[in-house]
């Protein structure tokens, strides 16, 4: 790390730091010795990919390396009157940015799992190849999966045209679980851990914020009203957050089998 950045750090958890930089900005700092290669410039190129798209507020990136990466530092605090109906025209306008292919010229990060991003025109072939499959494979390598519940995945990327309509690719967060919208000092939200952001369907984002704990029903309202989105997408939900479960499950272990087996179940 230069040496401007080690100014006298406050540890918040292992491996998070903030810092007053020499210049007199406050940073967040995300240090890893043995972060796997392209984990940290995977954030940021998400990061700025989410910056230009003018959705939601995201930090700004300072320095990255193979181990660090340094941060705007945004603060904390509570969501300020009508931040969670901004935030959700934010995404709105974040998903309004399209691309002829979905996935990324790099791949990325959803956790600690590679997230391939080969560009592809086919939206149900590269949520087959590139998300699901994957998964899927890992876990039946890892005797996470019976031979039975493989099978049931095998057909749902065959069938994934009669679950999910046509949709167009746009910028997705990719990993956009509540704990990713963060409530900045001013109180207003803003995107973070953003090396899973690639394009994919915007019902895939939306989808991720029902796992665990949604955001209140004016994001959402907002986020509708913005977006001209099909209302059925929650109908469509479980398919899309089979992929996280999944890597839940690969990553974390068996404590996910059985909402990948009640998920599977549902689309069996």
């Amino acid at each position: 790390m230069p040496a401007q950045l080690r100014q006298r750090p406050e540890t918040l958890a292992d491996g998070i730091h903030r810092l007053m930089l020499v210049d007199g900005r406050r940073a967040f700092v995300k240090r890893r010795l043995r972060a796997p290669a392209g984990f940290f410039a995977a954030e940021a190129d998400g990061l700025g990919l989410l910056s230009v798209a003018e959705g939601m507020r995201v930090p700004g990136v300072h320095f990255f390396d193979d181990a660090t990466l340094v941060l705007e530092d945004l603060g904390s605090g509570q969501p300020a009157p009508g931040a969670w109906a901004r935030a959700g025209r934010g995404l709105a306008r974040q998903h309004a940015g399209g691309s002829p292919v979905f996935g990324l010229d790099r791949d990325g990060w959803c956790g600690d799992s590679r997230q391939a991003n080969t560009p592809m025109r086919d939206g149900w072939r590269f949520f087959a190849e590139c998300r699901l499959w994957p998964q899927a494979v890992r876990a039946r390598n890892s005797g996470l999966l019976a031979s039975g519940q493989v099978e049931v995945l095998e057909r749902l990327c065959a069938e994934l045209p009669a679950w999910i309509p046509q949709q167009p690719a746009v910028l997705l967060h990719g990993d956009l679980w509540r704990g990713n919208l963060h409530v900045c000092a001013s109180g207003e939200l803003a995107l973070v851990d953003a090396g899973a952001v690639h394009y994919g369907w915007a019902e895939a984002d939306l989808a991720m914020l029902l796992l665990f704990g949604e955001p209140p029903a004016e994001f959402f309202s907002a986020y509708h009203e913005a977006s001209g989105i099909d209302p059925d997408w929650r109908t469509r939900a479980p398919v899309y957050n089979l992929y996280h479960l999944l890597n839940h499950l690969n990553l974390f272990g068996g404590g996910y089998g059985q909402a990948v087996a009640d998920s599977l179940r549902r689309l069996s």
